[in-house]
């Protein structure tokens, strides 16, 4: 050692004791100090509103449910029913399998069934890349398919089909070769013509918030004209996306959200023709509950004839979670959970009735639907 060096060395064994003995006794002190803060009294808050406030499990019953339907993250998804049985798609980016597949009888309890995409449509998806891939698919019956469609914002608009949506599934078959076109949903209308709605990806396509039509070719795999403008949400209905095509009687239905994932709403577009124009409403936002952003999802009916709306909430970290919320009508106008004050524009519900829907039936997917398909059918 150098000499002037200073040494390291430990306490005695005295001296450890004493430094021990005061941790502890400062430590006890300020346990004591935290508790007498928690018992002072402090500003009265409100109580909760009854809908804010949590429902036991054991409270809950074969009537009734509580959102969220399934807390995990299955983004973005889409619901179709054919006959009695129930199935969602999801958006999956850049993972494989991709597509997930959910099966239900109830609307309320879910099981995975499979996927629709084996792999990815490009060797660029042989390392991960985030932020590409399957973006928010829809899912739609017709001629005797389960037809899923989805947009990649790098390489466009992709179709596959199968018979059973348990699988297996077709090879993806690219039906536009686009950048930035994002969520795509067919439609057939009434008089058999094949139509595309589909919004657009600002970080590719340079803009958003528009949704766009276009006609399909007769077999629905190739878009053959370049579109029509159908809405600009500008500053009314900023970043409007992800939009769904219905018929319910004499009016054609756009669902789309707007204003982003965390804090959005959900806003429905209605017109007597695909191609507009359309009046604009907002169906759905927040409200007064703590569900934030309930937007983007799925019109579906059982076959006694309710209405129901599947959508997601972002929770950070948890992912987008799956709610369930009723539907009624009125003067041709959706209205989604409940309308407190009877505006037209619901909130969240988080316990409901639950949905009078086939629980007690085969789990086996007839080929044939035993009753009419719900609008998400391609009729």
């Amino acid at each position: 050692m150098r000499t002037g060096a200073t040494s390291a060395s430990f306490p005695s064994g005295e001296s450890h004791r004493r430094r021990l003995l005061f941790f502890v006794a400062a430590g006890f002190l300020l346990g004591a100090a935290l508790a007498l803060l928690a018992d002072a009294p402090k500003e009265s808050t409100p109580a909760p509103s009854p809908a804010a406030r949590p429902v036991p499990v054991e409270s809950l019953d074969g009537r009734t449910y509580r959102n969220p339907i399934l807390f995990a993250d299955w983004s973005d998804p889409d619901v179709v029913r054919v006959g009695d049985d129930y199935w969602l798609v999801a958006s999956s980016f850049h993972e494989v399998p991709g597509l997930p597949i959910l099966h239900s009888k109830d609307l309320v309890h879910w099981t995975l069934a499979g996927h629709a995409a084996s792999r990815l449509p490009s060797p660029r998806y042989d390392v991960p890349r985030h932020g590409g891939g399957v973006w928010a698919p829809s899912i739609r019956w017709d001629g005797g398919f389960f037809h899923v469609w989805f947009g990649d914002p790098d390489l466009g608009i992709f179709t596959t089909r199968a018979r059973d949506p348990r699988g297996p599934w077709e090879p993806l078959r690219l039906v536009k070769d686009a950048r930035g076109w994002i969520d795509p949903c067919p439609y057939r209308d009434a008089d058999g013509s094949l139509w595309l709605v589909h919004a657009w990806a600002k970080s590719r396509a340079g803009f958003n918030g528009i949704l766009t039509v276009h006609r399909l070719s007769t077999d629905g795999l190739s878009v053959v004209d370049d579109g029509v403008k159908v809405f600009d949400g500008g500053t009314r209905h900023p970043t409007i996306e992800g939009p769904k095509l219905y018929r319910r009687g004499e009016w054609v239905y756009i669902f789309a959200p707007a204003g982003g994932v965390k804090s959005g709403w959900q806003t429905v577009l209605r017109s007597k023709s695909v191609l507009g124009p359309f009046e604009e409403r907002i169906v759905l936002d927040q409200g007064g509950t703590p569900v934030n952003g309930p937007h983007q999802g799925a019109l579906v009916d059982t076959p006694s004839g309710e209405w129901w709306f599947v959508h997601f909430q972002d929770r950070g970290p948890y992912g987008r979670i799956t709610h369930l919320q009723p539907v009624t009508w009125q003067d041709g106008w959706p209205v989604i959970g409940e309308d407190p004050d009877g505006d037209g524009k619901g909130q969240p519900v988080l316990v409901h009735s639950a949905p009078d829907a086939v629980v007690e039936r085969s789990p086996r997917l007839p080929r044939r639907p035993r009753s009419r398909t719900s609008s998400t059918a391609l009729p």
